[in-house]
């Protein structure tokens, strides 16, 4: 093996002082040395280089050495250059030199090299050439270097010994492409720099073409199949380019375009509403909408269970951006609008992501937006859908809501949301805007600038901040393009917030009306983290881009909505610089603001550096080709324009940024000016400043290259764009992004690979998936160590820190999950595996979209007339250079092929799919200091053309254009096979295709081929001189991409558009052997697109062949460009091989057409297809004509069959002739089978045929026949189609979707089987069925009651407090609704243990990997937990089994039937007839409407010759081929009866919200209209009826029940139909004519309904079987087919008696019908199935659900019984007597009259059905002085209640206006309120307590026991239930909430509760009150208790007497003692006077 050696020694004569860096390259490989560290004048290198080669050397060939000085931060700086041909090395085989390096221009330096060159065959030690593919082996130290297999493909390399433990310095490898062939001889000319850095890692080893080929020979022969994965060899040849990058294939924008959306809410109830006796009712707000529940009174927890529907048809983006906001309203009536007491809000994104986009049964938390500081003001049950098109939701079953209400833990939040949310405020800080565009039309501003004088910016902008249903907005700038606000916009919101973005718009205030400038959305989660070690919202300040419409401005602009954010903006609008902080409030604290108005509030000013430092950047673009030219416009001359932000925009850009930011002079630019002198030449700084952009090709004309395209004609001249332009640099955040986007690429491109190699089934899927893994792991680890670097830089944000943190994190642990995963994967699990790794894509994806924008998109517009015609838009991350390979752009110097597109809403439908032009562009954008780079990845050969100027220094500018002196000639051959699944462009439902190919300027088309959805073209295209410009070998890897575009050929106008797909030519140099493995190319199926839908596939193959050219010619060539001759040129081994020949045209029909040669066209076998016929149903009108005589053509590849004519169709639709067969040449592989035509034509008088409608059978692998396996012993071995459709040999096998025991093996093929079917507690199975997995003499013991378990969970319920023996249900009591109930829960509980299951499995998973990572430690305690929890459940079960009661169960299936028994196509098939134009909204939804009938038929294909076994079969009729045993097709009269149990969740018809509906029954001309029985006012109607209709199979077989709405004036509206086909239901094997029940009874609510017993059944199922009769033997026991099976043998008939009977033998059989081997499968049970209603008018969505089931009884057979009654049960009349006693420690509200003391005037008032209704009143107990009140009063209830159910019925007006009653169920509460009578004002509430009769808590013995625990802790305690206890006793508390929503005791009252029936009522009646009959006795209250107003003196006496004596008494005293003191004073002097005149 050989090998060239260079040994580095030294470089010396070096300027200056510092670190030194040498890079080799040998034949396009580069070795870096090591650093050389702190070096003077000489470097020392030593080192030694190793280059392991394959061809000998060759004497042109070049060796080059590079010296750098290496920097940590910058771009290393090139010193010079050292280049030597290796002509002496392979003469002399060693060499050693000292030469001197060249510099940049080519001159020669001081610095000189020394280096030892040898060139030997050596042994193998030192390189590794290993599966012809070249490595580059690190250089090390030892000499040794060892890989591991499974990395090195991987490109990670593992060194041995010493390098192992040396850090990257030079000691890894950079794994760069090969580049081969002749150019790497004649890169001379100016040696380019290249981008390559030391410090790079391994990037993986992209192989060569040859290589992997070689490679992939060799993976075949040597190595052991797990040593390498298969990844590097799929996901090198998707794409292996590294100069071009992958076009992307969906063109038409999705986003902007309206969708039909329906949201479904119920309000259920709410519980613990904050307020006293309110009036609530609840307001559902969506968007703009509002929608009322009725008004419930005087009640703090009302039930409503009402249901709203919201239509929408708008974008998904809008509809989602929409709030749905439900608020609870207190006492609303027409002339107030209430005092609003709790709001919840949440967006409709948020319902929509949730699992099947609903939240069910949930509680909303109500807060109060205007006091955030009280908590919750109560909770709302409440159920939202958010239903799009083909969406189908599942909802749990509706039958009895008796779930615990357990508030806390079904709250209205998504998974981990926390239950208490805080309240957050959300600073919006708005700070300034620029480069705003005009939004004035000039006019004005001239008139302004004539009369004042001055020029004003023509926009006057202000910013409005939309979030969670909140606005708010900034003052108006007046006239400025680059605003300041400096303000913030502050919403208070709960946090985390159930709004997921913030929508921030500048908008333009104007006189009239504002309109949006432009608008951002920010995506709260990307901006935030709820992780443990996550954080708070926080974005900025950062500038965010925005886009819209086109900036020139116009008064009406078309693309306006582009500005408000539908849609992708077309051009750049503004930036805005904004920032956001969230902070968590503390709603204790005093001084916050309650409210949560959005408030507006300046801020200061933010610096400028803060956003990042000013960076000049250069943007370079090359237009290498400009194909497929609309020709609308290809007539006018054409020009391309790239703009970034506003730089480069000639037309509209206005507002230019000022100078002054782009030559700022502060200290920090001044540095790097500096910098960059020292880092360029002199020349190049000083005409730096002078560089004039130049962002536009120059005008040209198209040239006409077909009919629909034109070109450019850029040959060899290939025009060239250039633009600088001043931005903060934040390019650190795109670089994080596009390491992750390119990790996420491959595994993307990975997953793609590991899904195509599963389904096209070839080897080895698991191994691909853990390469995809390993590129994982290995991809994240890269991205921590990439990422670590950047901790400090200017103007990083909060986010920018907190992402980095997080995405490591992310990528850490996903890369460590990836290595785990990697190690699980094994190929029964790869499809599991393969989800879980979706996950982490979309996990990548999500983490790689970085929220803070900092360079604006590119956008590139084609120009014709100065007017923008189409664009395209590019990321600027995606074409951003960095010196790492990892961070740069997945486009950035490269060729990408870009398709232009028209802009906004022009761009959708027709318009919107064909291509406006097909660039190949080249764009580069990075530093201007990088600048040196930009051309380096353009295709090699040209010379640069710059623009002619004065000066020396012309290399530093930008080339104007590029002229391309290397032109290679190609020969491509397009192989078109055929097409399959085309879209069906004409009104016949087919159309007329061609297929268009274009190359480069070229285009050809194939023939057309007419009325074909499949056309096989079978046709060669040969394009000739092709000539393509570049470097051979860069163009053999990286070809251009074809186009092919796929037309119908119309006979009048122009061609319509189907399709389009790219495809990529396999490339034959001309120096390469044309064969194996890679030539003659394989055909491969490319995906056809139109806009974002399907469209078909094509299968083709594409080969580019070199033309090979004179030797002497390129070298005359080469000698005329370079100016110096080259010693010797090689063109490779065989340079003038002929091109492979080109068989001629032999098919002489076809004329000139080439088919596709024999080596590329699939192989073919002989098979033979036969066809069933059966019959056509439903055929429609062919243009107003009925279809008579319709026929059916089969066709196949060219061959065909036609059916017998039916020939009057509408009198038998059936065919006479049922099987026919044909002969065809199919390929080898089957997924290359080409698709199945079924034609139906209908054949008119006078020989005119016309087509009716077509079919395409696109997979015919599903029809083809396997023989059955003889010798094994597996019972389900019969003859079987392919996936499980059965041929009936015999009656064929176990189809694939029933959960049966086909494939379970048996030991003894002869033993028998015993099944024992005793009921016993089995353990709880998750299928209802049995399965055996014992060898044939096990007994097995098959549970008989099916999942006994689960039943009636109510009761289970009351179990759990353990009150008193469940009894045994009384047969009489029971109804067919007991069984259907009973039934229902069984759902229920299964569902729940599936989830729990499913749930526990995840759980499971996720431990294991955790374990694993953890070690193996912890397994055992692991294992040892989940078996105690397990043990646990089953206790659990055990437990619940004890409680139920016997009844026996139905099957309720929550879909249609026909899903889980595969459309009963077992051995039917029906086909859907198409004809017109397929519709073109999404998915073709519209197929529906283009049904024009069905074929009923089968289809069954074998390889030819069969083998005889089968033919040799007893009873095989050779007529009937694969066909045996098919009933016959004759007309059969049929008894068919149609059960309807209810409907649910009907879609409302009336303006009220409601519906009336009833039943319509149509079977073919029959219809039964149910319309006198319609039911009122309900959405969840129960119907309980049947229906009896007579038909006749074939004639009418589809049957269709719809649900009506009844109206009293006008037609009836349809609201939902479902249709079931009957006939294929009567025929299947499945037996689903009438479901068979679990257990036999004559009599009772279990009635056997089957005409034929269980015994007759099963004799017929073994006749038809071809199998021995059943033998029933003693003991219970009957044996059918070796399977024995046990069952009871006795029965009870109507009156008790006992007898013997066969029958539950028989029935166990069939309960086990499918294992019983060879003819066995699942027959239908007894069972009730929901189908959706759909309304014609809103097509795939549904309008509610039906449940119902249709028996079918032959009209030959003995008559069935009556059918079932399933009559709504009608509901019990009872009435509760409640005797109010006492009351106590009532609250004392009022002050006396006159005196001021503390009392109540108590009464007390009751109600059951609701306040209006039925309320009573107590009289009133006056001046309680105690809170004790003495009533003895009775309240009388009357009521009708569902047992069931557990709700009242109460039938009522809805309002005087109303028509009939609306009937509604409650649940039965009976509410107590305590109230304090007032004579003047109003009374006042005092408190109340609410009972639920079926739980309540036992009230108290005595009123201190009695306390407000019995309500808190009401879950603890034992309740009861009026029905059972029948009467109560005892005391209960009142209770109310304070103003701190506390709730408080208010008193207590002591009641008596007694239940009575209706009869028992009648018999002893009672009074109301205290009245007769049944009197009670007057209360004793004590003499206080009276009203004063009415015994006036009494209330004196009162007052005199008791109260006031004592101070009566006092008062007359002392007034006596004043009277004597007055009298006294008074006489006093005349007594004196007379005393002293003694008179």
């Amino acid at each position: 093996m050989m090998s060239l050696m260079v040994h580095l020694k030294s470089v010396a004569n070096l300027r200056g002082k510092g670190d030194r860096i040498a890079k080799v390259t040998f034949r396009g490989l580069s070795f870096y040395s090591h650093v050389a560290a702190n070096c003077e004048e000489v470097a020392h290198f030593n080192e030694t280089f190793r280059w392991p080669i394959a061809s000998s050397l060759d004497g042109g060939e070049m060796l080059e050495v590079q010296v750098y000085n290496y920097s940590k931060v910058f771009t290393n700086r090139l010193v010079g250059t050292f280049c030597m041909v290796l002509q002496k090395v392979a003469e002399e085989g060693q060499l050693e030199l000292t030469d001197t390096l060249l510099d940049d221009n080519n001159t020669s330096i001081n610095t000189s090299v020394t280096i030892e060159i040898r060139y030997q065959s050596m042994d193998g030690t030192v390189g590794m050439w290993r599966n012809g593919e070249l490595l580059d082996v690190p250089d090390d130290r030892d000499g040794v270097f060892s890989f591991e297999t499974e990395s090195l493909l991987s490109g990670q390399s593992h060194g041995s010994g010493a390098s192992a433990g040396r850090s990257l310095q030079g000691s890894i490898a950079t794994f760069r492409k090969a580049a081969r062939g002749v150019s790497s001889v004649m890169k001379l000319g100016k040696i380019k720099s290249s981008k390559d850095d030391p410090r790079k890692g391994d990037e993986p080893a992209v192989l060569d073409m040859v290589d992997l080929d070689r490679r992939a020979m060799r993976l075949a022969g040597m190595l052991e199949p797990d040593a390498i994965s298969l990844a590097s060899v799929t996901a090198v040849t998707t794409n292996i380019s590294n100069k071009r990058s992958k076009p992307d294939i969906k063109m038409e924008p999705s986003s902007g375009r309206p969708v039909d959306y329906q949201i479904n809410v119920t309000i259920v109830e709410a519980r613990q509403l904050i307020g006293l006796n309110m009036d609530p009712v609840v307001c559902v707000e969506i968007g703009e909408e509002k929608k009322y529940t009725s008004m419930k009174e005087s009640t703090n927890c009302p039930y409503y269970n009402e249901y709203f529907v919201f239509d929408f048809h708008v974008p998904p983006d809008v509809m989602f951006d929409k709030i749905i906001k439900l608020s609870v309203i207190h006492s609303k009536n027409l002339l107030r609008s209430g005092t609003l007491v709790g709001t919840f809000k949440m967006d409709v994104g948020t319902v929509y992501s949730q699992p099947e986009h609903q939240f069910y049964h949930k509680w909303a938390i109500l807060s109060d937006p205007d006091d955030i500081t009280a908590g919750c003001k109560g909770y709302l049950k409440c159920d939202i859908a958010v239903v799009g098109k083909g969406d189908n939701i599942k909802t749990p079953h509706k039958a009895n809501e008796t779930d615990e209400d357990d508030i806390e833990g079904n709250l209205l939040l998504p998974e981990g949301f926390p239950a208490e949310r805080q309240w957050a405020r959300f600073y919006v800080k708005i700070h300034r805007a620029e480069g705003l565009p005009k939004m004035n039309t000039n006019i004005m501003a001239n008139v302004k600038k004539a009369l004042i004088g001055e020029n004003r910016d023509l926009v006057d902008p202000y910013v409005q901040v939309h979030f969670s249903g909140q606005r708010g907005k900034t003052s108006v700038q007046k006239s400025s393009y680059e605003p300041i606000w400096n303000e913030q916009v502050i919403f208070t919101e709960l946090f985390p917030p159930l709004c997921k973005r913030m929508k921030v718009q500048i908008r333009d205030s104007d006189k009239v009306n504002d309109v949006a400038i432009g608008t951002h959305f920010i995506d709260l989660r990307k901006i935030s983290n709820d992780g443990d070690k996550g954080f708070l919202p926080t974005l900025g300040p950062a500038w965010v881009n925005m886009y819209g419409s086109t900036r020139q401005y116009t008064l009406m602009d078309e693309h306006q909505d582009l500005n408000d954010g539908l849609g992708e903006g077309v051009s750049f609008r503004a930036r805005l610089l904004l920032s956001i902080a969230v902070e968590i409030l503390d709603t204790t604290s005093p001084e916050i603001i309650s409210s949560t108005d959005v408030q507006v509030e300046s801020v200061s000013n933010i610096s400028e550096s803060a956003t990042g430092k000013m960076e000049e950047f250069f943007l370079f673009g090359a237009f290498l080709e400009a194909t497929m030219i609309d020709r609308k416009i290809g007539d006018k001359s054409t020009t391309f324009e790239i703009t970034i932000g506003n730089y480069g925009n000639q037309i509209d850009g206005t507002s230019k940024p000022s100078l002054s930011k782009k030559k700022k002079k502060d200290g920090e630019s001044e540095e790097e000016e500096n910098e960059l002198i020292q880092n360029s030449s002199d020349e190049e700084a000083e005409e730096e400043g002078d560089l004039v952009s130049v962002s536009s090709t120059p005008l040209m004309r198209p040239v006409i290259t077909d009919r629909n395209y034109f070109h450019l004609p850029y040959f060899e001249k290939k025009p060239c764009v250039y633009i600088r332009s001043w931005w903060q640099d934040q390019r650190r955040r795109f670089y994080n992004s596009n390491i992750m986007d390119k990790i996420a690429d491959k595994l993307e491109e990975g997953l793609n690979d590991v899904q195509e190699i599963i389904k096209t089934e070839k080897a080895f899927p698991e191994r691909r998936l853990r390469g995809v893994l390993e590129e994982l792991s290995i991809g994240c680890s890269r991205f921590v160590n990439l990422a670590n670097k950047d901790i400090n830089q200017a103007g990083r944000t909060k986010l920018d820190r907190e992402r980095l943190k997080s995405c490591m994190r992310e990528m850490d642990n996903m890369g460590q999950q990836a290595k785990q995963m990697r190690t699980q994967v094994k190929k029964n699990i790869v499809k599991e595996k393969l989800k879980l790794v979706q996950n982490f894509l979309q996990r990548l994806r999500f983490l790689a979209d970085e929220p803070q924008h900092s360079i604006p998109d590119v956008f590139v517009w084609m120009m014709s007339n100065n007017k923008r015609i189409a664009y395209a838009r590019i990321p600027s991350k995606d074409i951003l250079y960095s010196v790492m390979d990892e961070e740069t752009g997945k486009d950035c110097g490269k060729v990408k092929a870009v398709f232009l597109k028209l802009p906004g809403k022009k761009g959708f439908g027709q318009a919107g799919w064909t291509v406006q032009a097909k660039l190949e562009l080249y764009l580069w954008l990075g530093l201007n200091k990088h600048k040196k780079e930009f051309l380096s990845g353009l295709p090699n050969g040209f010379e640069e053309v710059k623009v002619a100027k004065a000066g020396p220094s012309l290399h530093s500018t930008p080339p104007v254009s590029l002229v391309y002196d290397m032109k290679q000639v190609f020969q491509l051959r397009a192989h078109m096979y055929q097409a399959r699944s085309l879209f069906a462009a004409d009104n016949s439902g087919l159309s007329d295709p061609f297929a268009r190919v274009f190359f480069s300027t070229h285009s050809q088309v194939t023939e057309i081929l007419s009325e074909t959805l499949c056309p096989t073209w079978d046709q060669l295209l040969v394009f000739d001189n092709v000539e393509l410009f570049g470097e051979a070998s860069e163009l053999r890897d990286d070809p251009p991409i074809i186009v092919v575009e796929i037309y119908d050929q119309d006979t009048v106008g122009k061609a319509e558009f189907i399709g389009r797909t790219f495809a990529k030519p396999t490339i034959k140099m001309c120096d390469e052997h044309y064969g194996p493995p890679r030539f003659p190319p394989q055909l491969e199926y490319y995906q056809i697109y139109r806009g974002n839908c399907t469209a078909g596939e094509l299968l083709a193959a594409f080969e580019l062949l070199q033309i090979p050219f004179d030797g002497e010619e390129i070298r005359r060539a080469l000698i005329a460009v370079h100016n110096f001759a080259v010693p010797q040129i090689k063109i490779g081994q065989g340079g003038t091989a002929d091109l492979p020949p080109l068989e001629g045209p032999t098919d002489s029909e076809r004329g000139p057409i080439v088919p596709v040669p024999l080596g590329i066209r699939p192989v073919l076998s002989r098979y033979r297809i036969e066809v069933l016929f059966w019959g056509l149903r439903d055929l429609k009108r062919i243009n107003l004509a009925q279809v008579d005589r319709p026929r059916v053509d089969i066709e196949c590849a060219g061959r065909g069959v036609q059916s017998a004519l039916i020939q009057n169709y509408k009198k038998n639709p059936n065919f006479s002739t049922l099987v026919k067969w044909f002969e065809v040449d199919l390929p080898e592989n089957e997924l290359l089978h080409p698709p199945l035509n079924i034609r139906v034509v209908d054949c008119r008088a006078f020989g005119r045929n016309t087509l009716v409608g077509s079919h395409a059978v696109t997979c015919l692998r599903r029809f083809i026949y396997c023989a059955p396996d003889k010798s094994s012993n597996n019972w389900g071995s019969a003859a079987k189609l392919m996936n499980g459709y059965m041929v009936l040999t015999n009656g064929g096998t176990q189809p694939r979707f029933s959960p049966s025991v086909s494939s379970r093996t048996f030991s003894h093929s002869t033993g028998d089987i015993i099944v024992n079917l005793e009921p016993e507690p089995a353990v709880r199975k998750m299928d209802t069925f049995v399965k055996l997995d014992a060898t044939s003499d096990a007994v097995v013991k098959v549970d008989m009651i099916e999942e006994e378990s689960d039943k009636e969970k109510k009761k289970k319920k009351k179990k759990k407090k353990g009150v008193e023996e469940e009894e045994e249900p009384d047969e009489s009591l029971l109804d067919w609704w007991s069984k259907y109930f009973a039934s229902i829960e069984t759902l229920k509980e299964t569902l729940r243990a599936q989830e729990e299951a499913q749930a526990e499995a995840e759980e499971r998973e996720d431990l294991e990997i955790a374990i694993e990572a953890a070690g193996s430690r912890t397994k055992d305690k692991f294992k040892k937990s989940s078996k105690d929890k397990r043990k646990g459940h089953a206790l659990d079960g055990a437990e619940i089994r004890t409680t139920k009661a016997k009844v026996d169960e139905l099957l309720v299936y929550n879909k249609e039937l026909e899903t889980e028994y595969g459309n009963f196509e077992d051995w039917l098939h029906t086909f859907n007839l198409y004809r017109g134009k397929a519709g073109d909204d999404d998915e073709h939804a519209q197929d529906d409407d283009r049904i024009v009938g069905r074929f009923k038929g089968s289809l069954c294909m074998y390889k030819l010759p069969l083998s005889e076994e089968i033919t040799r079969d007893a009873g095989f009729d050779p007529n009937m081929g694969m066909f045996q045993s098919i009933p016959h097709n004759d007309p059969i009269n049929v008894l068919v009866r149609v059960y309807v149990v209810r409907a649910t969740d009907l879609h409302p018809a009336d303006i009220n919200g409601k519906a009336d509906p009833y039943i319509v029954i149509k079977l073919g001309k029959t219809e039964v209209k149910d319309k006198e029985n319609y039911i009122s006012k309900q959405l969840n109607p129960v119907f309980g009826k049947s229906f009896d209709i007579e038909a006749t199979f074939p004639m009418k077989s589809m049957l269709t029940v719809s649900v009506y709405d009844w109206d009293l004036v006008g037609t009836d509206d349809l609201i939902g139909e479902t249709k079931i086909d009957l006939e294929n239901r009567f025929y299947s094997k499945y037996r689903a004519t009438c479901g068979i029940s679990s257990s036999y009874s004559v009599h009772g609510y279990n009635v056997w309904r089957d005409p034929l017993k269980p015994s007759q059944i099963l004799a017929k199922l073994c006749k038809e079987g071809k199998i021995d009769p059943p033998q029933y033997g003693p003991g219970g026991k009957v044996k059918v087919a070796k399977r024995i099976f046990i069952g009871p043998t006795v029965m009870e008939d109507e009156n008790g008696l006992k007898k013997q009977t066969e029958e539950h033998l028989a029935l166990t059989v069939l309960n086990h019908w499918e294992e019983v081997p060879r003819v066995g499968c699942r027959l239908v049970p007894e069972h009730v199935e929901t189908r959706p209603l759909l309304n014609p008018d809103k097509p795939g969505i549904e309008q509610g659900r039906i449940e119902m089931w249709v028996d079918m009884f032959p009209m030959d057979m003995p008559a069935p019984g009556p059918a079932i009654d399933i009559s709504p049960r009608k509901p019990k009349s009872f009435e509760l007597r409640v005797i109010i006693w006492n009351t106590d420690d009532v609250i004392l509200e009022d002050d006396a009259f006159l005196t001021g003391e503390k009392m109540s005037d108590i009464y007390v008032r009751g109600w059951l059905k609701g306040q209006q209704e039925d309320r009573q009143d107590t009289d009133v107990h006056y001046h309680s002085l105690t809170g004790e009140g003495n009533f003895n009063w009775r309240f009388v209830f009357p009521f009708d209640y569902l047992m069931a159910e557990e709700k009242i019925v109460i039938s009522k007006k809805e309002s005087m206006f109303s028509w009939d009653e609306t009937e509604y169920k409650i649940p039965p509460r009976l509410t107590l309120q305590v109230w304090d009578a007032d004579h003047f004002s109003a009374d006042d509430f005092l408190g109340a307590i609410e009972l639920d009769l079926n739980r309540f808590p036992r009230g108290a013995k005595t009123s201190k026991q009695c306390s407000i625990d019995m309500i808190r802790n009401e879950q603890a305690l034992p309740a009861i239930s009026i029905f059972k206890q029948k009467r109560v006793k005892g005391w209960w508390p009142f209770v109310a909430r304070d103003e701190n929503d506390e709730m408080e005791l208010t008193g207590k009252v002591e009641a008596e509760l007694h239940l009575v029936t209706a009869e028992e009522a009648e018999k002893s009646p009672v009074g109301l009150g205290r009245n007769e009959p049944d009197p009670l006795e007057k209360p004793n209250r004590p003499d206080t208790t009276f009203l004063w107003f009415l015994s006036p003196l009494k209330a004196i006496r009162y007052l005199v007497c008791n109260r006031y004596k004592w101070l009566i008494i006092k008062i007359v005293s002392a007034l006596l003692l004043l009277v004597m003191l007055g009298l006294f004073l008074y006489s006093m002097p005349g007594y004196l006077v007379k005393k002293l005149l003694g008179a």
